[in-house]
């Protein structure tokens, strides 16, 4: 399921200086921000079989994400429009936190997902202003 773990070197997600307005006027740099990352999921899954699909998802791979360090939430996204994708929004405090998770235990929690793992397609994003 979340297989797109690895090979994330490259990503393009480098601190730069630039500066971002402050949530409470003037404007704060880049390097003030907490360096956090966002592990954005696809996954396609029948809109049949989604309640089922995102409580197996729920009782495998949200327990293990809440046992890693710097886990900081996950959320989980279906449009009105397009009901066949689930998008899960996956909050990191740092890449370090993310790049620490072990390729062995992506593929153990997979292995657990049984005929409900699916692949995904994955972006990451920083966080580059917070209000």
């Amino acid at each position: 399921m979340f297989a797109s773990l690895t090979g994330r070197s490259g990503h393009g997600l480098a601190q730069s200086g630039f500066e971002e307005p402050s949530s409470k006027g003037g404007f704060r740099s880049a390097s003030s921000l907490k360096p956090m990352v966002i592990e954005f999921l696809t996954f396609e899954v029948d809109p049949s079989e989604r309640e089922q699909w995102l409580a197996v998802e729920e009782r495998h791979w949200s327990r293990y994400l809440e046992s890693r360090p710097g886990f900081a939430g996950k959320e989980m996204w279906v449009a009105d429009d397009d009901p066949g994708r689930v998008h899960a929004v996956i909050r990191w405090e740092s890449m370090e936190a993310w790049d620490a998770v072990p390729r062995a235990d992506v593929e153990a929690v997979d292995e657990a997902m049984g005929q409900w793992c699916r692949e995904a397609t994955m972006r990451a994003f920083r966080v580059v202003r917070d209000c």
